[in-house]
Parts: C-alpha cells; structure tokens; sequence
C-alpha cells in the first residue's frame, strides 16, 4: 500500500533517479535514512524496477526512430515465442508492444539511417516465417518527451 510519501517519493525519482537519500529526504520532509529505507522498499518490492539513463539518440548516429507495427500470419503460441525471441536479438529494436486490432505488435526502433531502417523491414523481419504484414511510421519530431508515469 502506497501512502501520499511513497507517491511524492516516486514522482521525485522519476524526475530525477539521481537523488541521493539526503535529496529525498530534504524533499520529503524526512530524515535521509528514512527515505532511503523507503526508496530501499519500493525497490525490494519490485515497485522500482531500475534506473537508467536517457541518452540523445541522434548524437550517438541513431538519426531514424519509427513505429512499425507487424501482423503474424497464425496466431498460434509457437509463432508469437519464435517472433518474440527474433525481437531480443534485435538492438535496433528498443520496445516491443502485443496490440488489439489489425496489428499484433507495435515495434519502436532507433536506425541509423533510412538504408538501415529497410534492412531491418526487408531482410530480418519480413522474412520471418510468423510475419505477414509490416507497415512502419517514421517519426518526424517527438513533441511531447516520454513522461513520468501519472501518480
């Protein structure tokens, strides 16, 4: 159970993971040790998943980011685990989404280039034994960041 400090301590570290327990606990109105064994909790709890660090996309090369989104021919379980074990192989391939609707899976990937972005379209996933369809969107501008989750 989550009360009104848990939410504050969890909006504040998604705004900043950095913080270190004195931070926390000067935000919070807490002791640094006290924030620190409530950060500690929700981390055993599994609540806090991890950290990580947000890197600029282009200036590491990866100027292409798309949306594509994949229909498998079957349905069946031994598709979906065959084409779901391509994915982990895949870097370029940063998240992966089962979906309602026409498409089975939303793909976001990060390429180097248009060339690389049809490679990944033509020769990995396409021929995949499971795959029907791909139709991908490329990503003009993101004009809204990936935000904190709402709490």
């Amino acid at each position: 159970m989550l009360d009104e400090t848990d939410i504050r301590l969890l909006s504040a570290l998604q705004k900043n993971a950095q913080l270190t327990a004195q931070d926390l606990g000067a935000e919070l109105g807490l002791s640094p040790s006290q924030a620190g064994r409530r950060r500690q909790r929700l981390e055993t709890s599994g609540l806090i998943r991890g950290y990580s660090a947000k890197l600029d996309p282009v200036q590491l090369g990866l100027a292409i980011q798309a949306f594509v989104q994949v229909e498998l021919s079957s349905h069946g379980p031994e598709q979906s685990r065959s084409f779901t074990r391509l994915l982990d192989t895949r870097p370029e391939v940063v998240s992966a989404w089962t979906l309602t609707g026409n498409a089975d899976y939303l793909l976001r990937v990060y390429c180097e280039d248009l060339p690389a972005l049809n490679r990944l379209i033509h020769e990995i996933l396409l021929p995949h034994a499971a795959v029907a369809k791909v139709q991908s969107q490329i990503v003009m501008d993101q004009c809204k960041p990936d935000a904190p989750l709402p709490l």
